[in-house]
This record gives structure tokens, C-alpha cells and sequence, in this order.
């Protein structure tokens, strides 16, 4: 009882990250800016390294804030410098540099409080065992809005994700990118950079092999993550492992089965 006690509660913070991460995810892969989750999480430690520096405690609410407009403004960059035919630069590119811009600030910063470093492995890995029911709760609390906000206007970023025709694409563009990196913005905090670009990409990708439609994505998605989730840290506790990844680690061999079952599949319709 005490050991389920235990493990119950990283379950339940990976609950509740599939159920964002899976759904963002869709839009993510379909906008083929795969990459945009770590450059927003790499912003996003840029800004708590900022005010770790400034003299605030990581965990602090003021930390979250600088952590938080560090996003919102990465969220502006990404929004309005989106891809149009008439450019060759496709979006990737300036992701691509926004992380590696951010990573090294990062890197520079604490390179002014070297007793802090500890915080560079903390933000990559995360420490998903080390939650408790008041972060659960509150995470939750703080993406249902989020989750509640991409219900409404489904359609308009659906659209987008889909490449349809629609209007103000990049203020619906900069709403998507900060609310998206309003999810980040926690996650990383509970989770790491890597955990997170694995809920987010994973599952989603998985859904695509034997899914098209969206609704059938995302239950593919969600039971995928659960199932990820409590199996990764079941084996991270039996062989005494870094729960994170270990997860993640059970996301890759759980993806390359579920494509080698497809292709099975798809051969055997061939063949039919």
C-alpha cells in the first residue's frame, strides 16, 4: 500500500500531461514545427534562469512570471514570423535558432551563479517523482482553461494546423503559441524538457499510424500516454532507474512496436 502510495502520484501528474500534451501535440506535428516544444522550454528556463539569478527561489511565483513572459515572447516570435509561400526559410529554421540562442543565454547566465547549476540537469530532466497532490491539483487547475480555450475555438486552430484558409492566422497563431507555451511553462517545472517533448510528440505521432481522423488521434493519444506512463515508472521503480527516462524510453519502444504492428498490418492488407 505505502509502495502504490507512492507511485500514484508521478501517475497522476503524467495523467494529467498526456491529456494536454496529446492534443497539442496533433496540432504540432500536423503544423510540422516538431521542435517548437523544446525552443519554448528552452525559453521558458531561460526566463527562471534569469530570475535565479536576479536572487528569486526557482520554485517562487516570481520565477513562474519571468519563466512565463520569457514564453509569451517566444510565442510573439514564432507567431508572427510563421512561414508564408513567398519565403524559402521554413519555420523549423527559426526554432532551430531560438533554442540554440536561448540554451546558450541560459548557459551565460549561470555561468554568474555557478552554485546554481544544478538547475541546467533539473530543467532538462525534471524530477516527476518528487510532485505531490498540491502540484497535481494545481497543474490541472491551470490547463483546464487552456484545454476549455482550444475546445471553443477548435475549428480556428484546426484550420490552421490543417492549412485550411482563415482569418488573422497570426493572431490566432500568437493565441495558440502562448497558451501552448503556457502548458509548457508548467510542465517543464514537473516534468523536464525531454519527458515533455515526449508526451507531447510521441503519442501523437503512434495515433497517426493507424488513425486519421482527429478524434480517433487523440483516444490513441491519451490511452498510449496512460499506459506509457504507468508501465515507465512501474519499470523505473523495479530496477531502480530516473523515472523520467525511463518514460521516455518506454515512449520509443512502445512507438517502434506500434510501427511494426502496422506494418504487419498493412502488408497483410496488401497481400488480402
Amino acid at each position: 500500500m505505502d509502495i502504490l502510495e507512492f507511485l500514484i502520484l508521478p501517475f497522476a501528474a503524467g495523467l494529467v500531461l498526456t491529456g494536454i500534451h496529446a492534443y497539442l501535440g496533433v496540432h504540432v506535428v500536423e503544423r510540422g514545427v516538431i521542435f517548437v516544444d523544446l525552443s519554448l522550454a528552452q525559453i521558458a528556463g531561460l526566463g527562471t534562469t534569469v530570475a535565479l539569478l536576479a536572487g528569486h527561489d526557482v520554485h517562487s511565483n516570481v520565477s513562474y512570471f519571468w519563466s512565463l513572459g520569457f514564453t509569451i515572447l517566444g510565442a510573439a516570435i514564432f507567431a508572427f514570423t510563421r512561414v508564408h509561400h513567398e519565403t524559402r526559410i521554413p519555420q523549423e529554421a527559426i526554432i532551430g535558432i531560438v533554442y540554440a540562442v536561448s540554451a546558450a543565454a541560459a548557459i551565460l547566465v549561470m555561468s554568474k551563479a555557478p552554485h546554481e547549476t544544478e538547475h541546467l540537469k533539473d530543467m532538462l530532466v525534471g524530477n516527476i517523482l518528487a510532485v505531490n497532490w498540491t502540484t497535481v491539483i494545481k497543474t490541472a487547475v491551470l490547463y483546464a482553461p487552456v484545454g476549455l480555450f482550444h475546445f471553443i475555438f477548435r475549428r480556428k486552430f484546426l484550420d490552421i494546423s490543417l492549412g485550411r484558409k482563415t482569418d488573422n492566422v497570426k493572431l490566432w497563431d500568437f493565441l495558440f503559441y502562448t497558451s501552448f507555451g503556457f502548458v509548457v511553462t508548467s510542465s517543464v517545472a514537473i516534468a523536464g524538457v525531454l519527458l515533455v517533448f515526449s508526451y507531447l510528440i510521441v503519442p501523437s505521432v503512434a495515433a497517426m499510424l493507424f488513425a486519421q481522423s482527429i478524434g480517433k488521434r487523440l483516444a490513441i493519444g491519451w490511452t498510449m500516454g496512460s499506459l506509457v506512463t504507468a508501465l515507465g515508472i512501474l519499470l523505473s521503480f523495479h530496477f531502480d532507474l530516473p523515472t523520467g527516462a525511463t518514460i521516455v524510453c518506454t515512449f520509443g519502444i512502445a512507438l517502434s512496436l506500434m510501427a511494426i504492428v502496422r506494418l504487419f498490418v498493412r502488408t497483410g492488407t496488401q497481400a488480402a
